[in-house]
């Protein structure tokens, strides 16, 4: 893409992520859930994307839905669950610890971050929980993230923009600030020019309807289809990120 902005897709599926991969996405961030947020994939789901994907994947790594305060065995698992990112030849891992005070609890990510490796940090949107964005943004660069997930704070990172511009001015080239939630081809362009900022996060998602014929009616909360990434929604992203 032009003057180096890239989309990043959050993927929940293979199918996903290889419409992200067509529809021109630079990087997939893989996980499950997306209605609760996202939560970390499965080993064979990991393994089945890597296989398919020539772009770079992130693995989200995220222990359960709810806040980000985590205790020593939800630390443990998401530790495993990163060395298994890196046997599978991940490119990297997408991850967030905070503390009960709102602040960036750095012991537990820097524990987490060292399981990594050779991969590359994302740090993801525990930051918007954080009560001190600004200092919360030293602290991830002083632990070594290369980028940040962030809505600016607010429920979408169009409503977020007048923060994530002063956090891409205070970054100054020293983490890679990445506007996400509610970014569509409608709102992209402006959000690029809002902000400063030259990477961005989007599902791109659509509901694809059940193909089942038999339902029961009583039993509605097991009904419905599939959310997908979207070839089209992909394509008309990164068009948009093309024109600029």
């Amino acid at each position: 893409m032009s003057q180096g902005f890239l989309l990043e897709v959050a993927a929940n599926s293979v199918a996903s992520a290889v419409a992200a991969q067509e529809g021109g996405a630079g990087r997939v961030e893989l996980c499950t859930a997306l209605e609760l947020g996202g939560l970390t994939p499965s080993m064979a789901l990991i393994a089945m994307v890597r296989e398919r994907l020539h772009i770079p994947l992130y693995v989200l790594i995220r222990a359960r839905a709810g806040d980000f305060l985590y205790n020593d065995l939800e630390c443990e698992l998401m530790r495993r669950d990163i060395e298994t990112c890196a046997a599978l030849a991940c490119d990297g891992v997408v991850l967030g610890v905070l503390d009960a005070e709102g602040a960036i609890d750095k012991a537990r990510c820097r524990m987490l971050i060292e399981a990594a490796g050779e991969m590359g940090v994302t740090f993801h949107r525990a930051f918007d929980m954080t009560r001190d964005p600004e200092q919360a943004l030293e602290d991830i660069i002083e632990l070594g993230c290369e980028r940040v997930l962030t809505s600016g704070a607010q429920a979408s990172a169009p409503e977020g923009a007048p923060l994530i511009r002063k956090l891409v001015t205070q970054s100054t080239g020293r983490i890679t600030v990445m506007p996400g939630a509610g970014v569509s081809a409608q709102n992209i362009a402006a959000l690029a020019k809002a902000t400063g900022a030259h990477e961005f996060h989007a599902s791109a998602k659509q509901l694809l309807p059940s193909g089942m014929r038999h339902q029961r009616p009583a039993l509605h909360d097991m009904e419905g289809g599939e959310w997908r990434s979207d070839v089209r929604q992909v394509r008309e992203l990164t068009d948009q990120l093309h024109r600029l």
